[in-house]
């Protein structure tokens, strides 16, 4: 129904390191040459749990947008913006509100999970019982067809999905829908009606799911439909109503294996990461005092690989070659740790050369990424805004 567009977004929260480039942008950078791409600064999600401290939310965002545009997503490929410049979330969100279960809510697994692991934040707000709800109206406000997550997330991606249907059931049937119907079947012409009905049957009657795909592809074919008639069709289709709102995908991502310095995930809440722009003095300096496998007390006691640390980042960096020169070296206590080490921080710092090199020409004139942004702000709001006007109808929400 809808063309193939990715949306995702990420909250400012402090500064990006390696694990989001190797968890989320890399991702991204490969997706924006593939698909309708959208990537917005969920700052209003940001507010959900850090509330009392909206100065870090203010001064994070604009640094990770030069993040995004260092580690190289394109804004001629994809569209960059904030979500509090696009209202029409809230509303949408407003609105979703008055037809979601609260039970729908209080059993999202991420929801008391985050409580238990945030104990130091008073969580008992509405913002983060609902942010669950905010984030499907960021995803069905653009009609999103794919939502790129990791599988932890997918409950949100279905939660999504039963919201659109919910929403469609509620308010896609509009006075005389089966009679606009048939009358949009007519417009496809004899040959076309005739198979559209078939392939409709034998969905309907037989669960022929093969015979849905192929009358989706039959419609997504025909050019002169309005979009009226054909969210008709595709809602006729199902034996449902009219598709206001589409149902999006999951779209599983590889997840990242990106390792802090001490071996735990890269995280800020352990304070073992490499920042994506960090300087090359720093960056060495951590990687040289990374602690190594505890049975390697002298430069001649042999080590294990499979107990240090530093091995992981070779999992990530190094080639075949390097690979077993550190198993080599390492049982046998023929290297150091620190030549261990120096591989993987010439590796780390080649990666984050160009990142460097394309985030100096947005700092040197900051007002490029405004313009970026304002652009993208423009763009999806058009997009929202097309959402919103279909939404308001269907509710009974759009005088003259």
């Amino acid at each position: 129904m809808f063309a193939n567009r990715i949306l995702s977004g990420m909250r400012p929260t402090g500064s990006l390191h390696l694990g989001h480039y190797h968890g989320v942008l890399k991702n991204w950078i490969k997706m924006q040459h593939e698909y309708e791409c959208l990537f917005f600064v969920a700052d209003w999600h940001a507010l959900t749990t850090h509330y009392e401290s909206p100065q870090i939310i203010e001064q994070s965002v604009w640094d990770m947008v030069v993040d995004w545009l260092a580690a190289g997503v394109d804004p001629a490929s994809s569209t960059l913006f904030i979500q509090s410049k696009v209202p029409e979330h809230a509303e949408l969100h407003l609105l979703l509100s008055m037809i979601t279960p609260l039970g729908w809510l209080e059993r999202m697994p991420t929801y008391k999970d985050q409580q238990a692991k945030l104990t130091d934040k008073d969580l008992a707000t509405y913002g983060f019982l609902g942010y669950p709800l905010l984030m499907s109206s960021d995803i069905l406000i653009y009609r999103a067809t794919q939502v790129p997550v990791g599988e932890d997330q997918v409950p949100h991606v279905e939660f999504t999905r039963e919201l659109a249907r919910r929403f469609n059931h509620l308010y896609g049937r509009d006075p005389g829908f089966a009679e606009k119907a048939e009358a949009a079947v007519k417009k496809l012409g004899g040959k076309k009606s005739k198979l559209y009905n078939e392939l409709r049957n034998r969905f309907q009657e037989q669960g022929d799911v093969e015979a849905l795909e192929s009358a989706k592809a039959l419609l997504d074919e025909q050019q002169s439909l309005s979009l009226g008639d054909r969210e008709r069709l595709f809602g006729y289709l199902e034996g449902g109503g009219k598709m206001i709102l589409s149902e999006p995908q999951a779209m599983l991502t590889v997840a990242s294996r990106m390792p802090g310095l001490d071996g735990q995930k890269m995280s800020k809440s352990y304070n073992n990461t490499i920042t994506l722009r960090e300087d090359e003095v720093s960056v060495a300096k951590k990687i040289r005092t990374m602690p190594t496998d505890p049975a390697r007390i002298r430069r001649t006691d042999p080590g294990d690989p499979a107990k240090c640390p530093v091995w992981q980042l070779h999992q990530v960096y190094s080639d075949d070659a390097i690979k077993q020169f550190v198993i080599a070296g390492c049982k046998s206590a023929s290297i150091g740790c620190i030549e261990c080490k120096q591989p993987v921080i010439d590796a780390v710092l080649v990666e984050q050369r160009p990142m460097r090199e394309r985030a100096q020409l947005y700092l040197d004139d900051p007002s490029l990424v405004r313009n970026i942004i304002a652009d993208g702000n423009e763009k999806a709001r058009k997009l929202a805004t097309e959402t919103m006007r279909d939404v308001r109808e269907a509710m009974g929400l759009s005088y003259s």
